[in-house]
């Protein structure tokens, strides 16, 4: 690898220490890489991405305080030229149209860092958007379902807690009939056999969090 230029300065972002040191080992190595800060989580990841204004950053989607989707919007209306990069350990379309569609340049599967992560950091460096195979994948598997309305994923967020059709309409306060038609239309458009069916599909697609 040509170290003719300056080096990519990278910003790595994860509540778990040992994804960080991960990280900096392989990019510690790397003679076009520079590891310049890391975050727990995402209000340490503002502060750092202010301080050192990295050229590509890592952010696990999932953290305490501030999750990555949140902090990923916050740096980029902040920073609009913010490359930033989405980990995650479960690929779900829903979450990873989410974090497209907030800017985020690329996502990529812990279990896969080690083999794709140099390439994948590279890759965005130079202005190119990037994902995983498997995310890719799960894209297209969901591409031509019909989404979800809000209403109906607040009730499938209800679902999953364990809720009644009579204690959503109470919570929501609308009808327990309306209550039922949108069952009906979360159970038809995730092809879901029952409502544990439905919840199990929406938790693993991102639809709704755990």
């Amino acid at each position: 690898m040509s170290t003719g230029g300056p080096r990519i300065r990278i910003l790595a972002v994860d509540d778990h220490p040992i994804v960080r040191q991960g990280i900096a080992r392989l990019v510690g190595i790397q003679p076009d890489m520079i590891l310049v800060g890391e975050a727990s989580n995402g209000r340490e990841a503002m502060q750092q991405f202010r301080t050192q204004h990295p050229d590509v950053t890592l952010m696990d989607l999932q953290m305490p305080e501030m999750n990555g989707l949140d902090a990923l919007i916050a740096i980029r209306n902040e920073f609009p030229d913010a490359r930033i990069i989405m980990l995650t350990t479960y690929v779900g379309d829903a979450q990873i149209l989410r974090a497209l569609k907030a800017g985020a340049q690329g996502y990529l599967l812990k279990n896969t860092l080690h083999k794709e992560l140099l390439d994948r950091i590279r890759a965005v460096h130079a202005g190119r958007k990037t994902i995983s195979a498997d995310a890719s994948y799960e894209l297209t598997e969901h591409a031509t379902d019909e989404a979800l309305t809000q209403a109906e994923v607040r009730v499938l967020r209800l679902i999953a807690a364990g809720n009644a059709n009579k204690e959503i309409a109470e919570q929501l306060s609308i009808s327990e009939e309306t209550v039922k038609g949108q069952v009906r239309n979360i159970l038809s458009k995730l092809g879901a056999k029952d409502r544990t069916h439905a919840a199990m599909i929406g938790l693993k697609r991102g639809i709704i969090d755990a």
